[in-house]
């Protein structure tokens, strides 16, 4: 499980690559939120295009960083989902809260 991150127009962009669950969880949630922190962006897509299986933890990892912009008035949304991960994310209800975009190109312009 690794993290890249792009920064485009204000707006931080996590390319999330490998499996997010348990084991990995903490790191990514470390890494974004020390990006969000030392960068002082409010506006994150999270790039699931590299996602190829996800848990409850990964469910944490988005609704958390959800709170956390919430609080700066900021905004999150999630692109590039793989089916089997967009079933998760369906089965959690959390679509109707975080916004799904099909490309980070089509996010980065709304958001």
């Amino acid at each position: 499980m690794y993290v890249e991150f792009e920064n485009r127009d204000e707006k931080l962009i996590a390319y999330i690559v490998g499996e997010l669950d348990h084991h990995s969880a903490e790191e990514v949630r470390n890494k974004i939120d020390d990006r969000l922190d030392r960068e002082n962006i409010s506006k994150l897509i999270m790039d699931f295009s590299g996602v190829t299986f996800m848990d409850s933890s990964g469910i944490g990892v988005v609704i958390g960083r959800y709170k956390k912009l919430s609080l700066k008035k900021g905004t999150i949304c999630i692109t590039n989902v793989r089916d089997s991960v967009k079933r998760i994310f369906e089965l959690s209800g959390m679509f109707k809260i975080i916004k799904l975009y099909d490309s980070t190109e089509e996010a980065a312009q709304i958001i």
